[in-house]
């Protein structure tokens, strides 16, 4: 039981902005818990880089959108910490569908992104409220650019991210006044994530992205992270906002 560190739970937390947090907590002064759904050895490299800041780490896998089991890690994280400080949902999920092949895309499909990125969301918090709350916690949400505003992405994920915004304003205010939710909206984010998406096109269209970002670059999952733990460690009256975190690209195309 962790008595003069905070403790954090990131979901999603085994490569990119996931990642990038948990070490950010780290380096803050948080033990965290490094949850993940399929990519262990990614995870326990993230662990590993959580650990050189000075971090305890607890490693737990859990699909969060399996409710018994996002339960049973929140037991877990109480069996070993004894409380909760902040909760990051970064868990998501998307799918190869182009917008614009409506016949293409699956009930099923739809539905599974939907589970991850929304009802994931609800579960996770849900089952995290009773630690939060005692301690005045802190949650932050992986929401995205194309949650505020159309965007070349699959439908399911820009639907399930919209519904990420108002979700976040919603649970600000029923969870007031112990716990504050926001979220960050990331931009154009460098790295995996969009190179498994773009494929050959992913180069130009990121030098195409910078030229049109007044601060003349992408976003990092480095300086998503940073917004995140200012979110969670500051800004005390900051409450249900959505953070766009993209160089000034929305604010000025």
């Amino acid at each position: 039981m962790t008595e003069t560190r905070r403790v954090a739970l990131i979901t999603g937390a085994a490569s990119g902005i996931g990642r990038a947090t948990a070490v950010a907590l780290g380096a803050a002064g948080f033990d965290v818990i490094v949850n993940y759904s399929r990519s262990e050895k990614a995870a326990r490299e993230t662990a590993a880089l959580a650990q050189t800041k000075g971090a305890k780490t607890l490693l737990f896998a859990c699909d969060v959108s399996d409710d018994s089991a996002v339960r049973k890690m929140l037991v877990a994280v109480e069996g070993e910490f004894g409380r909760l400080d902040a909760l990051v949902n970064n868990a998501g999920t998307t799918t190869e569908v182009k917008p614009q092949d409506f016949e293409g895309l699956t009930a099923q499909e739809w539905d599974r992104v939907f589970a991850v990125n929304v009802r994931g969301v609800f579960q996770v918090t849900r089952a995290a409220v009773p630690l939060l709350r005692k301690v005045g916690g802190s949650v932050v949400n992986t929401a995205s650019i194309v949650g505020l505003r159309p965007g070349p992405q699959p439908l399911p994920y820009a639907a399930s991210k919209a519904a990420v915004v108002n979700l976040t304003k919603l649970l600000a205010l029923n969870l007031g006044p112990e716990i504050r939710v926001n979220a960050v909206a990331p931009g154009w984010v460098q790295g995996d994530w969009m190179m498994r998406m773009l494929k050959d096109k992913y180069e130009d269209l990121l030098a195409r992205r910078v030229r049109s970002t007044p601060l003349q670059r992408c976003v990092t999952p480095e300086d998503v992270a940073e917004v995140i733990v200012n979110l969670i460690i500051s800004n005390r009256l900051v409450n249900g906002e959505i953070v766009v975190v993209d160089g000034g690209h929305a604010a000025t195309t």
